[in-house]
């Protein structure tokens, strides 16, 4: 089994990054980076005291902590970088005891493998209407346009840790996930998705959660898909 490192991007979440900690499985996880994305909680340290390596990135943004613990794994020598990296929220949405379902189906021979909210079990009212709308409209494009289907943007993800420098991320905020996908798919990369589990998230979305969030995720997303047609 390759070493697998957690990169879990994180915003005022003080009450559920702990819990996302303690619950990732630690025989299948080599480091947990957690990416303190300019929170004013005590979500630093909550995550440090949970055993999590924290780095912080002042640029509010998914895509930029995710890009922040990218840099930070960059920066090791190559024989201590990881094999996979995987993704997840730190709101408890997901599962993250789930992960070696990830980690097994990429491990028949693909480089990416989604957590699909879509094929898995939802807690009633954990997606709203205008996500799963959302998620349906970008995977329909993807599929149209590139030839590649998949069913969920859902943020819990492992990818094989050269294909994921070989993507180049840019996106530093919500395109992020949509343009690993789309990337992955122009790279004719193999993609899988696995059936995940999900929640109703603790505490309020700083995306779903408001109209703004909600439309500017929107626009950025089908935005990321056409501009890379």
């Amino acid at each position: 089994m390759k070493k697998t490192d957690v990169i879990i991007p994180a915003f005022n979440e003080e009450n559920s990054v702990g819990k996302v900690i303690a619950a990732l499985p630690k025989e299948w996880v080599r480091e947990i980076i957690v990416v303190n994305n300019n929170s004013n909680d005590r979500t630093e340290e909550v995550a440090r005291s949970a055993g999590a390596t924290v780095l912080r990135e002042e640029e509010q943004g998914y895509g930029a902590a995710c890009l922040k613990g990218m840099e930070y794994i960059a920066s090791k020598n190559p024989e201590e970088q990881p094999g996979l990296v995987a993704f997840i929220d730190a709101d408890f949405s997901d599962y993250p005891e789930e992960l070696p379902l990830l980690i097994r189906r990429l491990e028949e021979g693909y480089d990416l493998v989604i957590g699909s909210r879509a094929l898995g079990q939802k807690e009633k009212g954990a997606m709203m209407p205008h996500q799963r709308f959302g998620n349906w409209l970008a995977t329909f494009l993807i599929r149209h346009l590139f030839g590649v289907r998949f069913t969920d943007l859902g943020p819990f993800r492992v990818i094989r840790y050269d294909k994921l420098l070989a993507l180049e991320m840019k996106d530093r905020n919500y395109g992020w996930t949509v343009e690993m996908q789309v990337k992955a798919a122009k790279m004719k990369l193999r993609c899988s998705e696995v059936a995940v589990s999900y929640r109703k998230r603790i505490g309020k979305s700083k995306v779903t959660g408001t109209i703004k969030g909600s439309l500017g995720a929107g626009y950025k997303i089908i935005y990321t898909i056409i501009k890379s047609f």
